[in-house]
């Protein structure tokens, strides 16, 4: 992995009165791969620094280089072929199917058209959207957040190095919003795009981001990782900034799989009864998590009320959504755990295979270590 994106001493002057600095000699690296979020109190140079990246707005001063080339020296339609862009609002073409939409800058770099099908077919498949379903669909069909995923699903069809993505779920209501977050991470995962993400949201640049960009009146306050924003802030502002519940912020840096203990005490859904009160003895666990002949998690059983006319696990298990998947963050699973009774949660995968438990006691460790 090398360098994808270079600031050097980067500024935006305004002439008029004052000649104001919207950005003043804004410098960072950005890994291949990497998300940083640009974050920051309003009016402090945030779309201001990203439009400048794709020459939406000309420098004053400075360098920018993408993958090595001063952009400078790029022709427009070069340089933006190279960068995805995700507005708030989305911007989709009404008169346009979803695939049409998708296929927009495929058709202008003249792919043909089998492999600009497969590439629409693909993203719609990587953003969880049937493309059975969506297709040939009207983007006013769809909800807000179907919009914004087609709006990313556009923004890498030419398979840009860099995305650049203005306050993409800003407008979005906070439960979808942080679906839409966890969506785009898997995604992200898959495709590795190196992103520079504007956001008002301090938790979201935290969630989102590898690096943090913090900025305050077009200055670069710190550049550093979540991690170390939050346990070694530079100064009072972005201690301030950041907040005051600092450890809990740091539960949206790890993973539930980073925490989970691999030993949950498992009972095969066809087990008989007695098999099930003696693993209870064997764990001294309150619950048994129940599961099928593929690991699948089926339900809990408690061992304080078996009815007495069960004979097989089955029949004293009861459906529980106790669950996570081990991606999710370990803020999420507090919070779940706090939801449910049973003083753990069931982590599983994708498929719903169980692969752990998770205790309060794994998250106090995993924020000590």
């Amino acid at each position: 992995m090398g360098t994808m994106l270079s600031l050097q001493k980067v500024t935006k002057i305004y002439p008029g009165a004052g000649h104001i600095k919207a950005v003043d000699e804004l410098s960072f690296d950005l890994e291949e791969g990497e998300i940083c979020t640009v974050v920051g109190p309003s009016g402090c140079g945030k779309t201001t620094a990203m439009k400048m990246i794709n020459r939406l707005i000309p420098i004053t001063s400075g360098k920018i280089y993408i993958d090595g080339s001063d952009i400078s020296r790029l022709n427009t339609i070069e340089l933006r072929r190279r960068i995805g862009y995700v507005i708030q609002n989305i911007g989709l073409f009404p008169n346009m199917t979803i695939g049409e939409n998708i296929a927009i800058i495929p058709k202008l770099l003249k792919w043909d058209k089998p492999k600009i099908d497969e590439k629409v077919l693909r993203l719609l498949e990587l953003v969880s959207l049937d493309p059975d379903e969506f297709r040939d669909r009207d983007p006013k069909e769809l909800s807000g957040g179907q919009q914004q995923r087609i709006g990313v699903a556009r923004a890498m069809a030419g398979d840009p190095p860099i995305m650049l993505m203005d306050e993409p779920f800003g407008a979005i209501d906070p439960i979808n919003r942080g679906n839409l977050q966890n969506e785009f991470l898997k995604v992200q995962e898959k495709v590795k795009k190196t992103i520079v993400f504007v956001t008002h949201d301090i938790d979201e640049a935290i969630k989102m981001g590898d690096k943090i960009c913090l900025l305050k009146d077009g200055h670069l306050v710190q550049f550093a990782s979540p991690e170390e924003m939050l346990t070694h802030p530079k100064n009072d502002f972005v201690a301030d900034f950041v907040g005051g519940d600092r450890t809990l912020k740091r539960l949206n840096l790890f993973t539930i799989k980073r925490a989970m203990r691999e030993d949950p005490p498992l009972i095969h859904r066809d087990e008989t009864i007695e098999t099930a009160h003696t693993l209870f003895s064997k764990t001294d666990s309150r619950y048994l998590i129940c599961i099928d002949s593929d690991g699948i998690l089926t339900g809990m059983i408690a061992r304080d009320s078996i009815p007495d006319t069960a004979s097989r696990v089955e029949d004293a298990a009861a459906p529980t959504q106790a669950w996570m998947t081990a991606q999710a963050s370990l803020k999420d699973g507090l919070s779940e755990i706090f939801t449910h009774d049973y003083g753990f949660l069931i982590v599983v995968d994708d498929s719903k295979k169980v692969l752990g438990w998770l205790h309060t006691e794994d998250i106090k460790e995993t924020l000590k270590g």
